[in-house]
């Protein structure tokens, strides 16, 4: 079973996780910040993993604290639950739509963490979400996860872009993250 969990607490934070990677696409967060729980719902149900988050922050000051300290927990449960990655995939890409909008995400658990991340948002917050937080979220789990990951996404409403990327996400990680033999997908032996 590739299951893992992480405590992190700071003065800004708290947070408690537990991924399952070959779960179901069962939910329970609660991080303060509504939308945001919406985005990683569906990161779950799509990627099938199960995801328990529990979170508390100063949203009183702002979301940024708890959002980017969600994406750094969640990078470090996916690489520990990920394990030695023997029999991984290992690369994975995903075009979705939704509605108008359109996401495409290519990714590789290879070890080596980038983002490239191209997408344009017209507001300034989604609900109690702010926009720019979008980018910073994948680029504090990327970096501590370990992974590379390349998205894009084009439209008009941001709630569909926003939730499109997460869903896009998700697929490309599903197919990454599947067991499909026994060695480890590397020419070097090791990820």
């Amino acid at each position: 079973m590739r299951i893992a969990k992480q405590k992190r607490k700071t003065r800004e934070t708290e947070i408690g996780m537990k991924l399952n990677l070959d779960g179901s696409g069962s939910a329970d967060i609660d991080t303060g910040i509504a939308f945001f729980d919406h985005m990683l719902t569906s990161l779950t149900r799509h990627g099938g993993l199960d995801l328990t988050i529990n979170a508390t922050g100063d949203v009183h000051v702002d979301e940024h604290h708890t959002i980017e300290d969600v994406g750094i927990v969640l990078g470090k449960t996916l690489d520990k639950a990920l394990g030695d990655k023997k029999g991984i995939v290992r690369f994975g890409e995903a075009r979705i739509p939704m509605d108008e909008a359109l996401a495409e995400v290519a990714l590789d658990l290879g070890g080596r963490s980038y983002l490239a991340f191209d997408a344009r948002f017209m507001s300034p917050k989604v609900g109690d979400f702010g926009t720019q937080m979008t980018r910073h979220f994948f680029e504090s789990l990327v970096s501590n996860a370990g992974i590379n990951v390349h998205m894009k996404v084009e439209g008009e409403n941001d709630h569909h872009k926003i939730e499109v990327l997460f869903k896009a996400f998700a697929v490309a990680l599903k197919r990454a993250a599947a067991v499909v033999g026994d060695d480890v997908p590397s020419t070097k032996g090791v990820l």
